[in-house]
């Protein structure tokens, strides 16, 4: 099973920036085989972030659903997604 994070980020957003960083580490720590991952620009797909129910800068979503609408740390997203690969 492949568990598909989405980063929700904006140009020039520091929050965002650390949020990749700590998204990268958690996935070289999984294993690319077990999340996939990609970054989605906020202005160029503005009504893809608001379908999924983001109302500010820097969020994650999981499998398609919005499961952080603030940027987490990086213990909270790998106890996320730790918690979904054992599920």
């Amino acid at each position: 099973m492949t568990i598909k994070v989405e980063l929700l980020s904006a140009p020039g957003c520091s929050k965002c920036a650390e949020a990749k960083q700590a998204l990268k580490s958690v996935v070289e720590d999984l294993g690319k085989d077990k999340v996939a991952w990609r970054e989605v620009n906020l202005l160029e797909e503005i009504d893809y972030a608001t379908d999924l129910g983001l109302m500010s800068s820097g969020g994650i979503a999981i499998d398609g659903k919005l499961v952080f609408p603030r940027m987490p740390s990086a213990a909270k997203l790998r106890e996320e997604l730790l918690r979904r690969l054992k599920g």
